[in-house]
């Protein structure tokens, strides 16, 4: 997976480089950021997504404002800034809680931006070896999303955890969600296992609860984009709807994220649910599906209980919610 970089510091110039996932799978482009202004936009556009990924970028664009602008009250304006480009994901505030604190004790922001970024690849390493043995040979497993190399460092979370048992010789095969309303299972988690030839299969997200009841799914593996001290769980949109199906049908429901994920001050009342534009539901790719003047609901995320999540697998420890 070494070819895919999703997350590219350019040490000559100065600049962050990420692939715009806006674009994929049609093209392989590269967008680049040469102020921490640039990584706001790629945050709230979506050049770059998953909670992993946008805490990287966050700490690189810190480190660009400062490169820019060392004055407190400069970096100050870039962390609140950045801080507003999505409001769910947990990664975005604790990676820029961590460049803050490094500013406030004299430490350069580019050099703890680079081991935030080496610290997820490691990270993401540590997740798929251990989670790996919770997959058996065989073993169909459906994802939901994107939790690969593009929504972290390398590697990803619930990807990691399918490459590594791969890696182990085991002959696992994914199901993935297209993931409506952005497509990110079918643009992305496809193009990445594809890519690395991993056997892969996309469905449309209404078919998987028929899948399951067909005996076609052994188990279930999502990321987060925030998991609360309680272990529930905020993911994309539909996790919430897997996790049930998948109570009901006997599947194992695996979670696979960092501790940088988790969240240990607030709770379930107190997180906002990023809702997104209209037009993310009512076209696809510029297309217009939806008749002029119907209202949209499109919330970004939901959350999933504890008593519907089987196991969550971090860097550390597998954690077991209803044990």
């Amino acid at each position: 997976m070494n070819d895919i970089r999703p997350i590219i510091w350019n040490e000559e110039n100065k600049e962050l480089i990420l692939i715009d996932q806006r674009k994929l799978p049609a093209k392989l482009e590269y967008f680049t950021c040469k102020t921490y202004k640039d990584v706001a936009l790629a945050i709230k556009d979506m050049v770059v997504r998953g909670a992993p990924a946008i805490g990287v970028s966050a700490a690189y664009g810190m480190a660009l404002a400062e490169l820019e602008n060392s004055s407190t009250d400069f970096i100050k304006k870039a962390y609140d800034e950045l801080k507003l480009t999505r409001p769910t994901a947990v990664n975005l505030f604790w990676a820029l809680d961590k460049c803050m604190d490094s500013h406030k004790n004299g430490i350069s922001l580019l050099d703890e931006a680079k081991r935030i970024h080496e610290e997820d690849v490691e990270l993401c390493k540590k997740i798929g070896k251990l989670g790996q043995t919770l997959f058996e040979d065989g073993d169909v497993i459906l994802t939901h999303c994107n939790a690969g190399a593009l929504a972290t460092s390398a590697y990803g979370t619930a990807l990691s955890v399918i490459r590594f048992a791969r890696y182990a010789g085991k002959n696992i095969s994914v199901i993935s969600d297209e993931t409506r309303p952005r497509l990110q299972g079918a643009k992305l988690t496809c193009f990445e296992l594809n890519y690395e030839n991993i056997p892969v299969t996309a469905i449309s997200d209404n078919t998987a609860g028929f899948l399951m009841k067909q005996g076609k799914v052994d188990k279930i593996i999502v990321g987060a984009d925030r998991i609360l001290a309680d272990y529930h769980v905020f993911n994309k949109i539909g996790t919430y709807s897997l996790a049930i199906l998948a109570k009901y049908h006997n599947i194992p429901f695996y979670v696979a994220a960092p501790y940088s994920t988790f969240d240990f001050e607030n709770s379930v009342g107190n997180i906002e649910i990023e809702q997104r534009s209209d037009e993310e539901v009512t076209h696809i790719d510029g297309v217009r599906i939806v008749a002029e003047g119907v209202p949209v609901i499109n919330y970004a995320f939901d959350c999933t209980p504890p008593e519907l999540i089987t196991a969550i697998i971090t860097e550390d420890k597998i954690i077991y919610p209803n044990k």
